[in-house]
This record gives C-alpha cells, structure tokens and sequence, in this order.
C-alpha cells in the first residue's frame, strides 16, 4: 500500500477541524455524512412505490397481497478539495516574538476557509439549480411574480401551493440574502404575520418559519469574488435571488437511506498538513495543505420544490 508523501500534523487538523465560518450555510443545507469509502453507494427511492395502492383485501383462506419496496442503488465517489499555502521560515522565526500567533496555523485557518467557501458555492449550485428538482417542482418568476414587486405579487400563495404540490411538505426553506430582504419586508408576509400595521416592517425568520409550518429558515449571507485572475474585485452573493423548499431529515445518511432532499458523502475527516519546501525563499519555507474529501449529491429530487430569480 502506497503511503501519502505529505504528513497530516496534528495540531494544524485540529485547526481545521475548529475553524468555522459562521456565515456558511452548506453544512445545514447539506448535511455531511460518513461513507466507508472513496467509493460508495446510495439509494434513490421510488416515488411511485409510495403511492399506488395495492389490492389490500384478503380472503378468508388466501395470502395478503405481497409488495416490495425497492431502491435504485447509484455509485459515486467522493472527491477530493484541498488548497495549498507556502509560508517562509522567516515568518515563522519572526513571529515567535509576538506571543500566540503562528503563521502556519494561520495560513491553515485562511485555506479552511477558502475550501469551505469552495463547498458552499457547489452546495448553492447544487440546491439552486433547477436541472436537479422534478418536473413540476419549480417557478421561474418573473415580472409582477417577483417578490420585490409588492404591489403585485404574493408570496404567500406561491410557498403554499409550492408545498401543497410536493409529495413531503418541506420543512426547510432555503433563501438567498437578496430574496430574503425583499421578502421578510413585503407587505403580504407582514400581514401574514400580524406585522403590517404595528410599525415592524421586518419579518424575523422565526415568524415567517412558523407562518409556513417550517423547521427552519436558512439565509446564505456569503460572497465570493468573480473576477478573473488578476482583475479588479467583482463581488457576488453566493446563494444569488433564488429560494427553495426541501425536506431536510437530519436522522438520514447512506446507511439507512431515509429519504431527504440532499445529504453530503465526507470520506474521513478534514486534514491539514505540513511538509518543508527548501528551495522556496531564501531560509527555505513551509508548505500548509488543507482540504478533505466530499460530494455533494441530491438524493430525492421530488422532495423540493425551487424559485428562479425570486426577486429582480
């Protein structure tokens, strides 16, 4: 068996592992669950199965009628993220002056927040985009539908026929900061939650997750740079001006296989490491790795239901 030619420290690991982003929402939108493998297994449920009945009358003397539920297992593989970061040993000797600060661990701070940041733009993608919802699970709204037209549109009525025409009612609602400003202001939701003529203004998302029988609303509040290399910085929201309403069971992983809208397959845990590269800087440097391995995957497309460009 080959061995890894890069070290996992310790020390830098429990960084890592301790670092969190409070802004990021894709550990809760998609729960992170162990596999035994880079490569594993998951099973997709069939909706139908649920929901054709069966001949239940049984005869004095005959059998039950015998059914099967069954699943179709799909392979995948995790995949591997990680970032690397060279620190000089001059910093490194020059920073054992200043009590408490240590350059490595910074550095492993900084790319645990890069990769995390990586997750949370493949998790928007994943749960924002409209390929991965069934037929008939998505709106693309537009003119006067937009919720930033308060004059004309209704979100009240849109998230209750959403959730009405999913085979599971959601139970979590997923929105983008720009969509949830516009909404948690719009004068339907106000009054929806006994706000509109007591000076409020805002919805809190306690009010407007008990108004939808919802367990929790999450708003992705993160930005990320999209600009090419070298170019001036160009800011954009991560989550965009989409929402989405998925089931999110929180007891569900690949082993037992209860159906929610989109779990996370982590082989191990987050690493970080450290090797000496000695022909970097005059005094020879460190090299800082980070990363983990991780897919992201939709497991039951009927279980949500999605808004495009919810606001303008």
């Amino acid at each position: 068996m080959a061995t890894a030619p890069f070290p996992v420290n310790p020390v830098l690991t429990g960084v890592a592992l301790a670092y969190r982003n409070g802004r990021l929402i894709a550990d809760e939108v998609s729960p992170r669950r162990p596999v035994a493998g880079e490569l594993f297994k998951y099973g997709k449920h069939s909706l139908g199965e649920k929901l054709t009945i069966p001949d239940t009358r049984v005869g004095r003397k005959s059998i039950p009628t015998e059914v099967e539920f069954s699943l179709t297992e799909v392979e995948a593989s995790t995949e591997d993220h990680g970032l690397d970061d060279v620190v000089p040993n001059k910093d490194i000797d020059q920073a054992g002056q200043i009590p408490g600060y240590s350059p490595l661990n910074t550095a492993t701070e900084n790319l645990t927040d890069l990769v995390a940041l990586a997750r949370e733009v493949r998790v928007a993608g994943l749960v924002f985009g409209a390929a991965n919802y069934a037929v008939g699970n998505k709106l693309a709204l537009a003119g006067g539908d937009r919720w930033d037209d308060y004059a004309n549109s209704d979100p009240v009525d849109d998230h209750k026929a959403a959730m009405d025409s999913c085979v599971m009612r959601p139970n979590v609602a997923i929105y983008g900061r720009a969509t949830w400003s516009k909404l948690s202001s719009h004068p339907k939701i106000l009054a929806a939650v006994g706000k509109l003529n007591v000076g409020g203004g805002i919805a809190t998302r306690e009010e407007v997750a008990r108004l939808f029988e919802l367990d929790e609303i999450m708003v992705g509040e993160s930005w990320v740079n999209i600009a090419n290399p070298g170019q001036a910085v160009t800011r954009a929201r991560v989550w965009g001006k989409h929402a989405s309403l998925i089931v999110r069971d929180k007891l569900a992983d690949f082993q037992n296989k209860r159906p929610t809208f989109t779990l996370t397959a982590q082989w191990g845990t987050r690493i970080a490491g450290s090797i000496n590269e000695p022909k970097v800087g005059l005094r020879g440097s460190v090299r800082v790795r980070v990363g983990e391995s991780v897919r992201e995957l939709v497991i039951a497309s009927d279980l949500g239901y999605l808004f495009e460009n919810a606001v303008s």
